[in-house]
């Protein structure tokens, strides 16, 4: 069952952030991962707010959870802690 990369975050660091993303989605590409939205307009309705939040589709959750693990995410990841306040969770959809 295809899954969904969904992110909430709070850059708190431009520049180093900025890195983290140039480096994230081939990552992301590279295991199958599609961009659905990346930093859109939202409405919040409930829960904290975070004004930046991805979502990428995603084969499987297990190809997901590979991508989140690689050495290629993980080397952009390096770049985000730190620079952000995040949520990261991948749900299975229902298709």
């Amino acid at each position: 069952m295809p899954a969904l990369w969904i992110a909430h975050v709070t850059v708190t660091d431009a520049e180093a952030y900025g890195k983290y993303a140039e480096l994230a989605g081939p990552a992301i590409a590279a295991h199958g991962g599609q961009f659905i939205a990346r930093g859109g307009r939202f409405v919040q309705l409930e829960g904290r707010e975070r004004p930046r939040n991805v979502v990428a589709r995603f084969p499987s959750v297990e190809a997901a959870v590979a991508c989140y693990n690689s050495p290629e995410y993980q080397a952009a990841l390096d770049h985000a802690r730190g620079a952000s306040e995040r949520e990261l969770m991948v749900v299975e959809t229902s298709e």
